[in-house]
């Protein structure tokens, strides 16, 4: 017990210390991220190893602690004790709401009754970490649920990191099969989609071997031996149509982790003689258990891994394989930046960008300063660099090359030039708006990030570079305004991803069109160049699709770009954005959604960026989305 509470209380300070992620267009928040551990030997061998009676409840402490950045309004766990006796409970579960819920679930189970006889004799355990997107908050609703029944091959614990596009068609599925439900949300359809389906296999496998031979504690063993888990998975998962990576308990040791046919959401795990760890992200799982990035591997798309009660498992095609969308922004902003393919992705990233930033200053670099904001974009801004010092060598060659004579003066002018690289804004404070009025707020704002005074000249270039420039909020209230305060002739914000045009719905709270920049930026261009029809013919060509199989709907919101450029969108956000009495040109630059995809080749989920969805309920979501927004805001 002393183990466990010492861990928890030295890594207190950093659950207390964690903030939402945080970007110069207001936070993105990302739903969720999961943790499960199968344990694969007896309980003694880890307090004899390891000198650690709780082995797999630290184990699950540290993978939740360090995806921590992938959930913060609520937390969950759950455990299976598989050597309970009848009449002794075997499934242990709580929930906690807020940043501090990890904090708080620990605190509570090292201190509870049941850590000795329950949660420390778990060989099955697993995590969630909660963003609520979409979906609804409050305590019911946070992972993991539970199924209950007497038969303790029936009971399920069930969480993921998902969100479904067809709650109507999953709705109306419980209602044609005879269930009444009693909530309307997408994890309730799956815990009683897959509750209902492991029910009808415990009852298979009872009928065949229930011959008045096998009785007790021998029949249900056996039948816990016989389910097919990898069978219910095949019934219901052809149903769910989104992005997922959602794992599963039986009372009876039976697990289960699997992920959505085209990749949208990450799993990842590792196995050995000892442990099965499954989490969201590569280096979590690195970190905890010490070994290499290739001892971990990725739960390919539409693949299950299937854990039987007695610890051995399988990988298994659930679902038919598709062309895979891995999500990018996993990789330009939400899963942590210490995976060595994502580091260099985001170093790429930012590399991509050099063309078209020096571009933005004329390639004056004796009178330009590069900075980032905020750390989340640190490793783009690397990038960049390196970048620029490859133009910056490549320029001095040519300098020297081209000169008739080269004195000690020329060499002395050539290689004093240099990249000028500063921390010119800092993250001041954490803004508590709610204690001010709406006028009050805004002057709140101006203030979340500080400058760093004396880092650029007066009339310099000053060039920031962020990961997303999504709504653009803290830009306009905070950001451009504090930067003008150094007096610089341009201020130019880069963005290490494309123009966010599409609302998102498999996880990221990005659901409303008006929340986008780009879009907004794009209406008032179609409205000066007297073009409004087109904003009036979308909202016609969705409404005429109406009652038609998603399958068979075209995204039409792709029509109000077409008209514009890149370019022509970029400087309209930029107008938009810039406050009033701004004395510097300000300029934004985005990245190329082909040089996204030269950056991350593996990750070609580029939805919000291109319209290009890789389910059919994407494409009537972001119908829906714009019929919504053209009712709401236009008409």
């Amino acid at each position: 017990m002393s183990k466990t509470f010492n861990i928890v209380n030295n890594m207190l300070a950093f659950s207390n210390q964690s903030s939402f992620l945080d970007t110069m267009s207001d936070p993105i928040k990302h739903e969720c991220g999961i943790a499960l551990i199968r344990l694969r030997k007896p309980l003694e061998y880890y307090e004899k190893k390891y000198g650690d009676a709780q082995y797999g409840l630290n184990k699950l402490y540290l993978l939740m602690e360090k995806q921590h950045n992938r959930g913060q309004e609520a937390a969950g766990v759950g455990a299976v004790k598989l050597t309970a006796k009848p009449g002794e409970e075997y499934i242990f579960r709580e929930r906690r709401l807020g940043a501090g819920a990890i904090k708080d679930i620990f605190g509570f189970v090292v201190e509870s009754p049941d850590l000795q006889n329950g949660w420390a004799q778990a060989q099955l355990l697993m995590g969630h970490l909660r963003y609520s997107t979409t979906g609804k908050k409050g305590l019911p609703h946070v992972h993991p649920l539970l199924r209950r029944d007497n038969w303790r091959s029936k009971n399920l614990l069930l969480a993921g990191n998902f969100n479904l596009t067809n709650n109507d068609e999953l709705f109306q599925h419980l209602v044609d099969s005879g269930q009444h439900p009693r909530r309307y949300s997408d994890t309730f359809f799956l815990l009683e989609s897959v509750g209902h389906h492991l029910s009808h296999e415990v009852q298979r496998c009872y009928d065949e071997l229930y011959n008045g031979k096998l009785k007790g504690e021998a029949l249900s063993h056996e039948i816990e031996s016989r389910m097919d888990i990898a069978g219910i998975l095949r019934k219901t998962s052809p149903q769910w149509d989104g992005g997922f990576a959602i794992c599963g308990a039986t009372g009876s040791g039976s697990a289960f982790v699997v992920r959505d046919a085209v990749g949208i959401r990450p799993c990842f795990y590792y196995s050995d003689n000892e442990i099965v760890v499954v989490a969201s992200e590569r280096p979590v799982i690195q970190t905890v258990m010490g070994v290499e990035a290739s001892a971990v591997q990725e739960l390919q798309p539409g693949r299950a891994m299937i854990i039987k009660p007695d610890g051995i498992f399988s990988v298994e095609q659930i679902l038919k394989p598709l062309e895979p969308r891995a999500c990018s922004f996993e990789r330009i902003y939400f899963s942590r930046g210490s995976d060595a393919a994502i580091y260099r992705e985001r170093k790429k990233l930012g590399e991509l960008l050099t063309p078209s930033v020096l571009k933005s200053v004329d390639g004056d670099l004796k009178n330009t300063v590069f900075s980032f904001i905020p750390n989340t974009a640190e490793v783009a801004y690397f990038g960049m660099l390196e970048g620029l010092q490859h133009h910056l060598l490549a320029l001095q060659k040519r300098l020297l090359l081209a000169a008739p004579k080269v004195d000690e003066a020329l060499l002395q002018q050539v290689l004093s030039m240099k990249i000028r690289a500063e921390k010119v804004a800092v993250k001041d404070i954490k803004l508590r708006t709610f204690i001010a009025e709406n006028k009050s707020r805004n002057d709140l704002a101006a203030h979340v990030y500080d400058i760093t005074y004396g880092s650029i000249r007066q009339g310099d270039n000053l060039v920031i570079i962020d990961d997303s420039i999504v709504r653009g909020t803290t830009l306009k209230q905070s950001v451009l305004k504090i930067m003008d305060r150094l007096q610089p002739k341009k201020i130019v914000i880069v963005s290490s991803s494309p123009q966010v045009r599409y609302p998102d719905c498999y996880g990221i709270d990005m659901s409303r069109m008006d929340e986008f920049a780009a879009f907004c930026a794009t209406v008032e261009l179609l409205k000066d160049s007297k073009q409004e029809n087109i904003i009036h013919d979308v909202y016609k060509k969705i409404k005429a699709q109406e009652g038609q199989p998603k399958e068979k709907m075209v995204n039409c919101v792709k029509e109000i770009y077409a008209p514009f450029s890149d370019d022509q969108i970029s400087a309209k956000i930029a107008e938009m954005l810039t406050p009033k009495g701004t004395h510097a040109k300000v300029e934004l630059v985005y990245q190329a959604i082909e040089n996204l995809h030269v950056a991350c080749p593996e990750h070609t989920g580029d939805w919000y960026f291109s319209g290009n969805y890789p389910t059919p309920g994407g494409v009537k979501f972001v119908c829906q989305a714009y019929a919504n927004w053209y009712e709401s805001s236009y008409q």
